[in-house]
């Protein structure tokens, strides 16, 4: 199973999408254990919408979708 994810980190109102085979290990990358990357810098990060997939190919579809104009329309209105 993947899991597509949006996480937000409210103190630089900045959000970020990917995909993942351990969504609890990630969560715990993004905010703890990474040491370089994007989201290192806009610390904490919150947990606001996941999917789930069977498949990897569709979880990279989706995550895809996401990234796109229209979908980030969407993602920034699960903010509010």
């Amino acid at each position: 199973m993947f899991t597509v994810y949006v996480i937000y980190s409210e103190k630089y109102n900045k959000i970020y999408i990917g995909y993942t085979s351990d969504i609890d290990q990630r969560l715990l990358s993004h905010n703890e254990l990474g040491k370089t990357g994007f989201t290192m810098k806009y610390r904490p990060w919150k947990l606001i919408y996941t999917e789930v997939f069977p498949e990897k190919s569709e979880a990279m579809k989706r995550e895809k979708q996401l990234k796109s104009a229209k979908g980030r329309e969407f993602v920034w209105k699960l903010v509010g």
